[in-house]
């Protein structure tokens, strides 16, 4: 993407809460899940946008969360965020490439990543995240997946021209287990997440940038894939892989 293109879409989206879709209680039942994770986890939260998920894990477990973005300005206002709500000590923000974010290898408990993963490929984005972990620790990643084998030829046609290494659940399941990892859980998030916490934000942010030339041709994309995931959303969405290491 150019990065007029990218400059646009970070203007479109700083000071929402999500930067993609996701939900609170969906997430704290995910965590919920994760039978053995220790009561005080070494976290990272790898491409974290704007902090929903930083902000959510440091405030559950009372631990640091390195939060790792290439965007220097969601980072700013991830920690603007954490300051009004009292855990900015709690957030250590790092500007980085999310396949190569400078942590240790087995230094952490938990890799938590929303809908990042697709900027490097999902199978790439294990691959450099599997050896973080220690033994026992937990990959949650969300990743945009088919819902079937068979979906019709409109999403089809858009989402391979926008992410052809888009794979169903079966497929993302065989990557998982090729990076190193034991799959617990897949657990798809419910549609409304995408809607409430995303498109509809979103959607009034766009329509204030209504106009501006600047923003056309993000402003039209945008509100393309709001509408096709309103019309065939039963067909893709945002999948959570809990995956641990062995």
């Amino acid at each position: 993407m150019a990065d007029a293109a990218v400059g646009a879409l970070v203007a479109l989206h700083r000071g929402l809460d999500r930067l993609g879709p996701g939900d609170d209680a969906f997430s704290h039942t995910v965590l919920d899940g994760l039978e053995g994770l220790p009561p005080h986890p070494d976290i990272a939260d790898l491409g974290c946008g704007s902090g929903a998920g930083a902000l959510l894990l440091a405030r559950r477990f009372h631990r640091p969360v390195i939060a790792v973005d290439d965007q220097q300005a969601f980072l700013d206002d991830m920690m603007a965020r954490a300051a009004g709500m009292g855990c900015g000590s709690l957030i250590e923000p790092r500007c980085a490439d999310i396949a190569a974010p400078g942590i240790a290898p087995a230094s952490l408990d938990l890799v938590w990543s929303e809908g990042a993963a697709y900027a490097i490929g999902f199978a790439r984005a294990l691959g450099a995240w599997r050896p973080l972990l220690r033994s026992g620790g937990y990959a949650v990643v969300s990743e945009l997946t088919w819902f079937t084998n068979a979906p019709p030829a409109e999403p089809r046609a858009y989402w391979a021209d926008g992410y052809p290494d888009m794979g169903d659940e079966a497929v993302n399941r065989a990557r998982a287990e090729a990076a190193g990892f034991v799959v617990r859980h897949v657990r798809r998030l419910p549609a409304v997440a995408w809607q409430r916490n995303y498109s509809d934000p979103l959607g009034r942010r766009l329509d204030a940038a209504a106009g501006d030339p600047a923003y056309a041709p993000i402003i039209d994309e945008c509100r393309r894939e709001a509408d096709l995931q309103r019309r065939s959303g039963q067909s893709f969405g945002y999948a959570f892989y809990v995956l641990q290491a062995p």
